[in-house]
């Protein structure tokens, strides 16, 4: 479970990350605060993948998807990638919590 959520935490650093130019360009924002709430929600996301070993990165990498989502206020495509990127985790989590609770047989 843990390898699969850093993979999708790690995937959604990246697409963060280039959400930032598309906030700048199409949605007119401010180029520092941009790069700064995009760069924080990547470097989180990256973090919390690395922090995975511990029950209270899953919370936090929760958390971290409703605040992906919440930059759709800015970026309206990032409410379809955010809810695309949680239903992701939930799915992760879902999986790799059936897979490491399956019997070998």
């Amino acid at each position: 479970m843990r390898r699969l959520c850093a993979v999708m935490l790690t995937l959604q650093a990246v697409v963060t990350l280039l959400a930032i130019p598309v906030a700048i360009s199409v949605a007119h924002a401010d180029a520092a605060t941009a790069g700064i709430v995009g760069g924080v929600l990547a470097f989180a996301g990256l973090v919390i993948a690395g922090l995975l070993r511990y029950r209270w990165a899953y919370v936090a990498g929760s958390v971290l998807q409703i605040l992906v989502i919440a930059t759709g206020f800015v970026v309206p495509v990032m409410f379809f990638l955010g809810v695309i990127f949680g239903l992701l985790w939930v799915a992760s989590i879902w999986v790799g919590h059936r897979v490491e609770s399956a019997q070998p047989r």
